[in-house]
């Protein structure tokens, strides 16, 4: 399975989402498909977007929020697992493209190309809901199943090792912060 196809199927559903994601490829692709105020493309703060994520889900209770990951950045803050499991927002669900690899930065391989299971390591944590999918079928089901089941989940997508011609957003990094941040300001409760 292709990042940008699974991207692709999920985008429809993704319109009242908070969306968190994390620098290069997954960035670089969601924007390709078309922005969206309620996207907030992390650059420069590898190993961060599941932290980030946290942050919003516990804030903003009442908001679902998706955080895009990459097994290279996981990798980089495993600590965020136990965090994520510690806390366990009922409103966060964690996607992990694992393409074994640091694509954006050369493609290096990560642990997870010798045998390192990220969706156990996220199991062990705590997580109560993990899985690790490897075509786009499995993939839709397992974010529906998470959607509804209303409680944290780590999706770990086996994906290609294959990217866009370039790692970058074409949006400020200024911008982007403060968009999402008005848009996040728009969504406070009444009353």
């Amino acid at each position: 399975m292709r990042r940008l196809d699974a991207l692709k199927a999920l985008y429809p559903d993704l319109e009242s989402t908070v969306v968190v994601t994390i620098m290069g490829a997954v960035a670089a692709e969601l924007q390709s498909i078309g922005h969206r105020p309620n996207f907030f493309y992390l650059q420069h703060a590898m190993g961060l977007a599941s932290s980030v994520g946290l942050g919003i889900a516990l804030a903003r209770p009442e908001l679902d929020v998706v955080v895009f990951d990459g097994d290279g950045s996981l990798l980089m803050n495993l600590g965020g697992l136990t965090t994520l499991a510690r806390y366990r927002p009922k409103n966060l669900v964690h996607v992990v493209f694992d393409n074994e690899s640091l694509l954006s930065v050369g493609g290096f391989p990560t642990a997870t190309s010798t045998g390192s299971d990220l969706a156990a390591i996220a199991s062990a944590a705590g997580v109560p809901h993990t899985s690790t999918v490897r075509d786009l079928d499995a993939f839709q089901a397992a974010f529906e199943t998470a959607r509804k089941a209303r409680d944290l989940t780590t999706i770990v997508a086996k994906v290609e090792a294959v990217g866009p011609s370039g790692y970058v957003t074409d949006l400020s990094l200024l911008e982007n912060r403060f968009e999402f941040a008005r848009h996040l300001t728009s969504r406070l409760p009444k009353g």
